[in-house]
Parts: C-alpha cells; sequence; structure tokens
C-alpha cells in the first residue's frame, strides 16, 4: 500500500512538474506584436484614442486614425445611438474584439484614465466647449473645426491649451497637403516678392440669427440625447432639421457657417503665408459681396466666392509684387511664371486628413506643437468671426488684436461672445 501511494504520488508529482513546466514556456513565449516586432507596435507604445461626435465626418476622420499602427480607439461617444453603433462596429472591426465601449454622455469618456488623446467630431456648438474639458481631463485633442463659435471662445481655447500644455489639433488638414505647403513657401520665402493681396474661398458670407423651428415628439434618450445634442447652446425643441444639416449655431446667436465652414481652412492658410499665426486683421469691410479685411503690415486679405481658376473646393490666391500662385483641393497649381512651379512636389488631390492625423499622433509622441496648433487656430478663427460681424453689420469696422477687442465699437464688441448653458459655460 505504502509502495503503491509512492507511486501514486510521484505520477501526480511529474504531471504537476510537466504542467507547471509548460505553464512557464507558454509565459516565456512572448507575442512578437507584444514587442513591437514584425512591423506591429508594443502596446506601450500605442496611443489610447476616445472618439467623440462620431457621425459622417467624424467616422471619416476616426478612419484616418485607425489606419494608424500606433493609435487604438477604445471608446466612442456620440448623442445619437446609430452613429454610436456605426462607430463601434467600424473600430471592433479594426480591433478584432467587441471591447470599444460606448457613451452619450462625453464626461463618462473624458473620465477614464486609460485614454491619451480624443478626437472631436460634434457639433461645432459644442467644439470649444469638449475640447477645454478635455485639456482639463488631462488629453490631447484633435477638434474638428470650426473649433469655435466666437471670438471670446477662440481666446479662451487658446489659453487652456497653453495652461494645462495639453497637444491640440484643429482639423484644418489642408496645413498637412503638399500643393497647399508648397503655395505657402512660395509666399514666405519672397519668391512671389512682398505680399500683396491674399485671396481666400470662405464658401458663403451670408449670416443671420437663427430660427425657432416648430417643436416634434422628442425620440427616446439612447436613440437622441437632445439636451446633450444641445450642450451649451440655447434651448430650443427638438427638430431633426437642426441635427441632421451643418448650421454654425444651432441656439440663439448669430449663424456664420458659410465663412466659418471653409474659411476656417482657407482663412487658416492666408493667415499662414502671412506669417499671421499670431495676430489677425486690423480692418475688415463688406464690399461688392466680397470681404476686405487688411493686415497692420498692409496685406490685403479677400474673401471672395467668385473668380476663381477651376483648382477644386477651397482654393487660396497668394500675390505678391513679382508674382502668384493659386492652387485648390485637385492639387492642381496655376502661376505667374512656369519657373515657380518647378519644385511643387506630389500631387495629392482630395483634401485626406491622414497626414494632419499622423502629425498630431507624432506630437502627442513628441510633445511638439502641431501644424495647426491652438494659437493658429485662435487666430484664424478670430478673423473669420471679426469678418462675420461686419458682414452681420454690413459696414466697416477696426479690430484691435493686442487688446482683442473692436475699436471705438460698442455694437461689434457685444457680438465677441455669446452666453452659455448651464454647466457647460468655459
Amino acid at each position: 500500500m505504502r509502495k503503491e501511494g509512492i507511486g501514486l504520488n510521484r505520477r501526480r508529482f511529474l504531471k504537476t512538474a510537466v504542467q507547471a513546466g509548460a505553464c512557464l514556456a507558454v509565459a516565456q513565449v512572448i507575442p512578437g506584436s507584444a514587442l513591437g516586432k514584425n512591423g506591429s507596435v508594443a502596446p506601450s507604445e500605442r496611443i489610447s484614442l476616445g472618439a467623440i461626435g462620431i457621425g459622417n465626418r467624424g467616422r471619416y476622420v476616426l478612419g484616418c486614425f485607425l489606419r494608424e499602427p500606433d493609435l487604438r480607439c477604445i471608446a466612442v461617444c456620440d448623442v445619437r445611438g446609430d452613429n454610436r453603433q456605426r462607430a463601434k462596429d467600424m473600430v471592433d472591426a479594426q480591433n478584432g474584439d467587441k471591447d470599444c465601449a460606448t457613451y452619450i454622455d462625453m464626461r463618462e469618456l473624458l473620465a477614464r484614465d486609460d485614454i491619451d488623446a480624443v478626437l472631436i467630431a460634434t457639433g461645432p456648438n459644442w467644439h470649444a466647449t469638449a475640447a477645454t474639458m478635455a485639456a482639463k481631463a488631462g488629453k490631447d485633442v484633435y477638434c474638428e473645426k470650426p473649433c469655435t463659435k466666437n471670438i471670446a471662445q477662440s481666446l479662451a481655447l487658446a489659453e487652456i491649451f497653453r495652461r494645462t500644455a495639453r497637444v491640440f489639433q484643429a482639423g484644418t488638414q489642408r496645413r498637412s497637403l503638399p500643393n497647399f505647403a508648397y503655395a505657402i513657401e512660395l509666399a514666405q520665402t519672397g519668391k512671389l516678392g512682398s505680399l500683396v493681396t491674399l485671396h481666400a474661398h470662405p464658401g458663403g458670407l451670408g449670416t443671420q440669427m437663427s430660427g425657432w423651428l416648430p417643436a416634434e415628439p422628442e425620440p427616446p434618450r439612447e436613440q437622441v440625447d437632445w439636451d446633450m445634442y444641445l450642450g451649451p447652446t440655447a434651448w430650443r425643441p427638438y427638430t431633426p432639421k437642426l441635427m441632421n444639416a451643418f448650421q454654425f449655431e444651432k441656439g440663439g446667436g448669430m449663424v456664420g457657417g458659410g465663412c466659418l465652414e471653409w474659411g476656417s481652412h482657407c482663412v487658416d492658410l492666408c493667415q499662414w503665408a502671412n506669417n499671421a499665426d499670431g495676430t489677425a486683421p486690423v480692418e475688415y469691410e463688406p464690399v461688392n459681396g466680397q470681404l476686405h479685411a487688411r493686415y497692420a503690415n498692409g496685406v490685403k486679405l479677400v474673401m471672395r466666392n467668385d473668380g476663381w481658376l477651376p483648382m477644386g473646393s477651397c482654393p487660396v490666391r497668394f500675390e505678391g509684387e513679382t508674382g502668384w500662385v493659386e492652387t485648390g483641393d485637385d492639387a492642381e497649381f496655376a502661376a505667374s511664371s512656369q519657373s515657380l512651379l518647378l519644385r511643387r512636389g506630389t500631387k495629392i488631390p482630395g483634401y485626406p486628413a491622414d497626414f494632419h492625423v499622423r502629425n498630431f499622433l507624432d506630437c502627442v509622441k513628441t510633445r511638439a506643437l502641431t501644424r495647426a496648433n491652438a494659437d493658429a487656430a485662435c487666430w484664424a478663427h478670430i478673423t473669420c468671426h471679426a469678418a462675420n460681424i461686419a458682414l452681420f453689420l454690413n459696414r466697416k469696422v477696426r479690430y484691435d488684436p493686442k487688446k482683442n477687442e473692436f475699436i471705438g465699437d460698442e455694437q461689434a464688441n457685444r457680438l465677441r461672445s455669446e452666453a452659455l448653458r448651464e454647466p457647460w459655460r468655459i
């Protein structure tokens, strides 16, 4: 009996030892993906992303993020249930699991310690508030444009990102495309002579006060959280027409979607060309269906919708004393001399956001300034907001970029800001 017992115990010991050895062997065989081998990225080097506002534009930009090997999206947030589900399916398919979390309230997503950065592609009424909340929560931010609703928000947004030292990238992706960058180079390096006039296509120059549409039955919160959709803007009854169509402001203030929608791109490029990322024009005047502005250095900025060469959407034109160049989203060029086009570089039409996303992720890792950082976005947006105020008042206004106020113009100064709903004030 004793021998039999000893033999049994020995067999059990050997079995246990073999099992333990197998476990040790498994533990020591670490997948190459965990080490960053074979072209993969180690988990410690991946940036964890949360996406807030994932409608059509949000899903497009999210797709650009998901293509980056050092990025993993782990959470999505939207006030619409259909948007949440489509984005979750998209992320889960990329990640190969079902782990992507969904939220209605962005505060819950921002409270997660395991999220490094956020994509904000909500409606424009949310952009500045959501970006501010994200910065205070310690997140880096890629924010779609228009980034702000008014001059006061533009200044506040730049200040919060300076104060928190978070990385900010405005979704003005044309700063990362070679045809626009080359046109900027020509303007900044004197190849056109001293700059005289910059031309921007704003997409529209009309301004008005937002309307009040008849109320419709409000859907369940899981389907649409209407109160959260409105967020900081003035309350109004539910209507899907406000939700499904782009308007710059959904509340009770001034609407200037055209000037800001394209202007936040092409005016931004003109700012860059004039080395004006830290200032704005000092005069704005409606002239025969255009908006004419002037910088302190004498350079003129013309916002116009007509008279462009056929080069695609969002064109810009830079004119100097000795030459000019014009380009747009087709990535084609026209210039006063063929010699100006000898180094034009790669042609990438269609204004993809991939390169802009990559610049953001690189800066998240290095803590460098992005191409469309908060200060650059601030002043490009102030230029558009001041232009909208001149258009709305239908007269010339003068602006002091140091004091950030209109000179001797109480009516214009009242339009620099607007009240926000509690608890969303910034």
